[in-house]
């Protein structure tokens, strides 16, 4: 298994002092935000698509640098009831699943998306129960009438480009546990008349799924029998013991505001030690996962700088004592 890092977090730096400061590091892969959420790009995607001296010249940067290009990111809401933000994502989506084969990637990673309500809405409307009625039947519009079908096609462009999409759980969209993971793939995949191995799959990020209550274990080994164990971040939670037995762990308080609320994104390491990351990443290893740990870093007690180097130590300890630890009949 490979260490990497999600690349959006020294956005505004030159790809070439990026990729110098991963190497430095002991990295092995990078992954390339190219639209949407992550922010600004290294390079205008739509450029390097159409050109393959510029293809080049990035894949000779990462060469030179000993890094494997994991990933692209591309998170963003493709399904928003807003038609503009919706155009605007899914054409960065649609960008990014041609452009990572030409790079050496066959992973996307994005989110899968939260329409509206009702076609009349113009925000996401992110439902968690449902009763009353009005919930359930807004879930029944959202899959059957836009998320089944906008992945459905998009499963189709995924194979024609020889790319798999990793979807990232993440509340607020549709897409937020194992569960909702493996329904929209295989209901996905089943409309789009595809046979083989799924290209929708996940993302599994521990962080977004230790304040829901799921067990990241435990979801890397459903989504690993579900053959959709596709990518992995490498990201950090830490729960306050005092605010979440409080007031649970639904939180819409800023991140900032790291005095009252319930839990908040931290380096790993630093939310949960060995404890959980060793076999989360025996796990991982044990349904043949062996591609890369991206670490993320949204870590507001420390700079991108201390962040980011205590997550490469640390993590890379995990993967020490792990392989040391495997069995040799494995």
């Amino acid at each position: 298994m490979k260490l990497g890092v999600m690349s959006a977090l020294f956005a505004g730096r030159p790809l070439e002092d990026v990729a110098r400061t991963c190497a430095e590091a002991g990295l092995n892969a990078i992954e390339l935000p190219v639209g949407a959420y992550p922010g600004k790009p290294y390079f205008e995607p739509e450029r390097v698509l159409a050109s393959s001296r510029e293809q080049r010249r990035i894949k000779s940067i990462l060469a030179d640098h000993g890094l494997e290009l994991s990933g692209l990111a591309v998170h963003g809401n493709p399904v928003h009831p807003n038609r503009t933000i919706a155009r605007a994502h899914h054409q960065a989506y649609a960008t990014a699943i041609k452009l990572a084969p030409k790079l050496g990637t066959d992973i996307v990673i994005t989110f899968g998306g939260c329409p509206g309500g009702t076609k009349q809405d113009r925000t996401p409307n992110w439902v968690t129960c449902p009763w009353p009625n009005d919930f359930s039947e807004i879930l029944r519009y959202q899959w059957d009438d836009v998320l089944v079908p906008y992945w459905s096609a998009q499963a189709k462009a995924c194979a024609k480009c020889g790319v798999r999409t990793a979807w990232e759980a993440h509340p607020g969209f549709a897409v937020y546990n194992p569960e909702t993971i493996i329904r929209l793939s295989e209901r996905s995949m089943k409309a789009s008349g595809l046979r083989g191995k799924p290209v929708l799959g996940a993302n599994l990020d521990p962080s977004h799924f230790f304040w829901q209550g799921i067990d990241p274990v435990l979801a890397a080994r459903t989504l690993g029998e579900a053959g959709l164990l596709f990518y992995v971040h490498a990201k950090d939670t830490e729960l306050d013991r005092h605010e979440g037995p409080i007031n649970g762990y639904l939180d819409a308080r800023p991140y900032g505001d790291m005095n009252n609320r319930a839990w908040s994104f931290r380096t790993c390491g630093y939310g949960h030690g060995m404890e959980f990351w060793k076999p989360f990443v025996s796990m991982l290893r044990r349904y043949g996962y062996d591609h890369v740990l991206s670490i993320e870093h949204e870590d507001p007690l420390m700079s991108v700088e201390e962040g980011f180097t205590k997550a490469v130590e640390f993590l890379g300890e995990v993967l020490l004592e792990d392989k040391a630890a495997t069995p040799w009949w494995t």
